[in-house]
């Protein structure tokens, strides 16, 4: 069975690179599953985990957001943030999640701006959280 370079990349650094059979993304769209020789192109992702299959082995990162771009022997997942099971704080992120909830309760005061912000917030934490559990 043929593979395909996946590259997932933030504003920081490369945070994987490496042969794959597989993956699923959620883009704005719904589900997407790419596999060797998919058609290029290029779609916003959601803030939702991204799937890596790799012969046997399955891996999940959770990503807040960006693009992907599939061209025909390699794609690219330009992310916002991207963050592998082991390296999620949990802790920190129940409390952003805990954060976020009490912002969107309490809607005095907040303008359209600081609501969505709010929200964002909570769709990562969610995301984080997830992705770390399972």
């Amino acid at each position: 069975m043929s593979t395909f370079l996946l590259e997932i990349v933030t504003p920081e650094r490369l945070v994987y690179s490496e042969q794959v059979d597989s993956i699923t993304a959620r883009g704005i769209e719904g589900e997407l599953g790419i596999l060797p020789g998919h058609i290029p192109m290029v779609t916003p992702l959601q803030i939702a985990p991204i799937y890596i299959k790799n012969g046997k082995e399955s891996k999940r990162v959770a990503i807040g957001g960006g693009f992907i771009e599939v061209r025909k022997d390699k794609v690219v997942v330009l992310a916002e943030s991207a963050e592998f099971p082991e390296n999620i704080d949990v802790d920190r992120a129940r409390a952003a999640k805990e954060r976020a909830e009490r912002r969107l309760s309490s809607q005095s005061n907040q303008d359209h701006f600081d609501h969505r912000r709010a929200e964002i917030a909570l769709q990562k934490a969610v995301n984080r959280i997830n992705v770390y559990g399972k």
